[in-house]
């Protein structure tokens, strides 16, 4: 079955905003402190780039933020040169059908058209499925940037450098 990527439309946040944290909440990827920001996608769209997959009947597969130029939701991209994306989800019933790599690619290839040089993201320490994907499309582990929202939850940092790698 075909998946799009695209721009989120405003009648869609809603359904990102749960879709995100039921994703994060049902497989326990994050705290439940943080689940009132996994469901605010209307903030999300009005600091990043937030992109949805969908099938051919346009429902909802998966979504990810795309941070480009800092903000608040920017958390290892400290530099004009970085992009980041974050909160990425995805449906259950569409896992395995690379719905999250096609989001992962799209992000890249937006943040090479921008200009950007590296794309920097945070991952759960148990998000080992999410470590094997970016792992095989290039990302690196950057310990250096490991980093902890709350006591007793790790972030793993990975990047990729853009100007040197495909998608």
């Amino acid at each position: 079955m075909p998946t799009t990527i695209r721009p989120v439309r405003s009648d869609e946040l809603a359904a990102v905003g749960a879709l995100t944290v039921g994703v994060y909440r049902d497989e326990r990827l994050a705290p439940e402190e943080y689940s009132a920001s996994l469901a605010n996608a209307e903030n999300r769209a009005r600091h990043t780039d937030v992109l949805v997959a969908v099938d051919a009947a346009d429902r909802l597969l998966g979504a990810v933020a795309l941070v480009l130029d800092g903000g608040p939701y920017a958390e290892l991209a400290v530099s004009g040169d970085d992009a980041e994306f974050r909160m990425l989800a995805v449906s259950p019933a569409a896992r395995g059908r690379g719905v999250g790599t096609a989001l992962i690619q799209a992000c890249l290839r937006l943040a090479r058209t921008a200009g950007k040089r590296r794309m920097v993201i945070s991952t759960g320490d148990r998000m080992f499925a999410a470590h094997r994907r970016y792992e095989a499309l290039g990302f690196l582990r950057a310990p250096e940037l490991d980093w902890s929202p709350l006591p007793g939850e790790k972030l793993l940092a990975y990047v990729l450098d853009l100007d040197v790698s495909g998608d």
